[in-house]
């Protein structure tokens, strides 16, 4: 079982048909905005509790804020 990496290029290419059928194109360029900044958002939320965790002296500053 590939997951979603099994899907290949043929079923990219349909899906992508479809959703052109289903939203149009005059819709493509927003969703496709609305898309990339959500992603990016969720990229930098991602890395932000990534970095809290790695760093040890941002965890002692937190430790000592709350006594």
């Amino acid at each position: 079982m590939g997951g979603i990496g099994a899907i290949g290029l043929p079923g990219l290419i349909i899906i992508l048909v479809i959703v052109l059928i289903v939203f149009g194109p005059k819709k493509l360029p927003e969703i496709g905005g609305a898309v990339g900044k959500t992603f990016a958002e969720f990229k930098k939320s991602t890395k932000g509790l990534i970095d809290d965790e790695d760093d040890p002296a941002k965890k002692e500053e937190k430790k000592s804020d709350v006594s």
